[in-house]
Parts: C-alpha cells; structure tokens; sequence
C-alpha cells in the first residue's frame, strides 16, 4: 500500500494460492493502526465485494474501487491506479526484486522496504534542479 506519492505505507508479500481482497483483509487493520489520519483507500477492481463495507463497519475507511469502464480499449491511466504501478516500477529497479530469489516472504518484505528506503535517499540526497522547490 502507497501513499499519494507512492511511497510505501505498508508491504505484505503472501503465498500465490492467497486472494488480494484476504491479504488486504490483514493489512488494512495495520495501515488504519500506523496511519490514523487516514480515511480514504483507492483500490482496484480485485478488492470489490465485502471488503467495502467491511472497510466501512470495522475500520472507519472509505475503500473506493477505481475501475475501467467497458468503452474504454486499450491502455487507459486510470485515476490514482497509476500511482501504485509507478511504484513497482521505482522497486523493480532494484536488482534484487527484478526475480523472486527470497524463500520467505519475511525476507521478500524486507527486501522491499530496503529498495524503497535506498530509492527515497537517493531522491534527497541529489541536488535540487534551479527553479524547483
């Protein structure tokens, strides 16, 4: 899960055989603990159904699906979607996350917040170009 920004908020690596909306079920719980501020959850189609109202009831979170219509064809930048795919791109610049070598997810979870914690020094540790702020 990402900010605005995409940066990291919270990182869950499962097994293959669990569903997004199962592992969502156990991390949003976290994200609303670390993050309290927070209020509103954009996510993809793969989270519809009870999810939304549970994120309601339990959490005190709006969960909003961001989904493509049935005109569009093609490649199409969904709202707030695009944010998320930045940030597997940012990640899969790093050697290490462009194959799956970890056995455990702990380690895949680890590896992860290292790539993001190298990226994000890297960002503030260049100089900033003449007229930005």
């Amino acid at each position: 899960m990402t900010d605005t920004l995409g940066l990291l908020l919270v990182v869950a690596v499962t097994a293959a055989n669990i569903g997004d909306r199962d592992a969502a079920a156990g991390r949003l719980p976290r994200l609303r603990r670390l993050h309290r501020d927070l209020t509103l959850v954009w996510a993809d189609g793969g989270y519809t159904g009870s999810l939304v109202g549970w994120c309601r009831d339990k959490l005190a979170l709006t969960l909003e699906i961001v989904k493509r219509t049935d005109d569009m064809e093609g490649f199409v930048v969904l709202r707030r979607r695009w944010v998320a795919e930045r940030t597997f791109a940012w990640l899969m610049n790093s050697r290490r996350l462009a194959r799956d070598y970890e056995t455990l997810p702990a380690t895949s979870e680890a590896m992860i917040r290292w790539s993001m914690v190298t990226r994000m020094s890297r960002r503030l540790g260049r100089p900033r170009a003449a007229g930005r702020h």
